[in-house]
């Protein structure tokens, strides 16, 4: 069913919004996200890899009533764990414990500038954070990014993996296999230091939303446009660059029959998500991130996934409609 606004009426209500952001003043946070506030208390795993000392800032929400069980949150590319802030709430409400890290090279936590950037070694440093943690056994969400950290997560270490849950998870096509052209590590780099508040919030209204925008989701996008408009802004970027080819390198498409554990997907149907989508001729990029097939696709490569279609949302299902997804989240849990 179609938006019954005008197109008119609905690209002013788009202006209005940007311009009120615009005139708010713009926010400066350090590499590590210093001084934007998480909606729990962060803390932080100190740990040792690839012969460096490094910290994975996180959040541990206990629950009121505790079920015995414990769900991990893993956050995507262009996200933090402060963007599951509704999903922690409904779950710790339901009874379970909620572990939601910032991955190296991301939001509070360490940005090397050396770091042999793999899924395999994320998976890793959760892992190693839950051991920490006295969790020997976890419900893996994974959003975005998240989708493929998850699932290699999965794929690592299935014994310790009670239920995954994919929330429109990238990596579902191989991208190079499919037309887009390779990128150095310095081009995405040069990508990134161009970012600014009105860039992210442009893609992500786009790619993620349809072009439909909310005032809600302004907050995230000043939550990460203020670490490129800070002092730490190249460190920023060139995690970002070192993680872009890491995506773009690892797609866990072609591992999706291996996953042995018990699988749901949701997927919003509007996402046109695509990595290096811009560099792609535009015959390709017109068939790339068809999220309505690569979800259907997905679901049945893995074995006795379920498959959960928000019809009218995007890529972010947890932030378009916290409502809906949380109550769907908790039916798949149970």
């Amino acid at each position: 069913m179609k938006n019954p606004r005008s197109a008119p009426a609905a690209l002013a209500i788009l202006l209005a919004s940007s311009a009120i952001a615009r005139a708010e003043p713009l926010p400066t946070y350090g590499a590590r996200l210093e001084g934007f506030d998480y909606p729990y208390p962060v803390k932080t795993f100190a740990f040792d890899s690839q012969a460096q000392a490094l910290e994975m800032a996180y959040l541990d929400v206990a629950p009121t009533m505790p079920n015995g069980r414990t769900v991990v949150l893993l956050h995507g590319k262009n996200f933090c764990a402060a963007t599951w802030e509704s999903a922690i709430a409904a779950l710790a409400g339901a009874g379970y414990r909620v572990i939601a890290p910032d991955q190296v090279g991301f939001c509070k936590s360490s940005k090397p500038p050396r770091y042999q950037y793999s899924f395999g070694q994320l998976a890793a440093n959760t892992h190693d954070l839950l051991d920490r943690l006295g969790i020997q056994r976890a419900v893996i969400v994974g959003h975005s990014m998240g989708g493929m950290l998850a699932a290699r997560y999965a794929l690592q270490y299935p014994e310790a993996t009670e239920r995954l849950v994919l929330v429109n998870p990238i990596g579902l096509e191989d991208w190079k296999a499919a037309g887009v052209p390779w990128r150095s590590i310095d081009a995405w780099n040069a990508r990134e230091m161009k970012t600014s508040f009105d860039s992210i919030r442009d893609y992500q209204r786009t790619v993620y939303y349809s072009g439909d925008w909310k005032p809600a989701y302004e907050r995230w996008v000043r939550m990460l446009g203020g670490m490129y408009a800070g002092d730490g802004r190249e460190a920023v970027a060139w995690s970002q660059a070192l993680t872009s080819d890491m995506v773009f390198n690892q797609p866990v498409v072609y591992e999706l029959p291996r996953i042995a554990v018990p699988t749901t997907l949701f997927i919003g149907q509007k996402d046109r998500t695509a990595i290096g989508k811009d560099l792609a001729p535009p015959a390709v990029a017109k068939r790339l991130g068809d999220y309505p097939a690569l979800g259907r696709r997905a679901a049945a490569a893995i074995p006795g996934a379920t498959l959960v279609e928000f019809a009218e949302l995007g890529h972010s299902p947890q932030v378009e409609d916290p409502a809906r997804f949380n109550t769907a989240l908790l039916d798949a849990l149970r």
